[in-house]
């Protein structure tokens, strides 16, 4: 067959969208839930959806795209709230719907932590889709707290934005602490309103 009769037949094959997408999403969730994203296969995924491993294939050409893109839209579309506190607006990003305290949020984090330091692939489009979305929120939230007079002048915003995510998720994964809203209460209060308020 020629390349170009190879290139009408794939085209003509038709393209998983709609519910069989998502049965498909949800499959690979379920499979990385139960054996982690190392030990995850497009053979495994495709038994759990009941589909050939070739219609993954016409969708998603490696794991990584098709694990990353699994994770994305079971996170939706990241809100940035708009309390008018500063306080009020990270608890209700961080506790709600999408938040560290979703048990899923953080079990599948830990489930792709080793692919993220070890699979390039892997690490840049997780980055790109579930990493980034979540960090222009509190990316946002900063830059409204610094426009109402909330922080002190000399602020690294991407540092200070990154900051509270980075101590729950060290509780949670080097100290086992449990990712409640005590926790996230606790930080936001013990540790990031007093480093980011004007002093004096």
């Amino acid at each position: 067959m020629t390349p170009e009769a190879t290139a009408a037949a794939a085209a003509a094959r038709p393209r998983v969208e709609g519910d069989r997408e998502q049965e498909i999403l949800d499959a690979a969730l379920a499979v990385l839930a139960d054996v982690g994203y190392d030990r995850l296969t497009m053979d495994a995924v495709a038994h759990q959806a009941k589909a050939s491993k070739a219609t993954l294939y016409r969708r998603w050409n490696s794991k990584a795209t098709l694990v990353v893109e699994a994770l994305a839209r079971s996170k939706g579309i990241p809100v940035v709230p708009d309390t008018g506190g500063l306080r009020s607006d990270l608890l209700t990003a961080f506790c709600g719907l999408g938040g560290l305290t979703e048990h899923g949020t953080t079990a599948t984090l830990g489930a792709v932590m080793t692919a993220v330091s070890t699979d390039p692939e892997f690490a840049r489009e997780f980055r790109a889709q579930v990493v980034e979305p979540k960090a222009r929120v509190s990316r946002v939230i900063f830059e409204r707290a610094r426009d109402r007079g909330e922080l002190r002048d000399d602020l690294d915003l991407d540092l200070v934005a990154a900051a509270l995510a980075g101590i729950v998720l060290h509780r949670v994964f080097v100290f086992g602490d449990t990712p409640d809203q005590s926790l996230i209460e606790r930080a936001v209060d013990q540790i990031i309103l007093p480093a980011v308020r004007p002093q004096g």
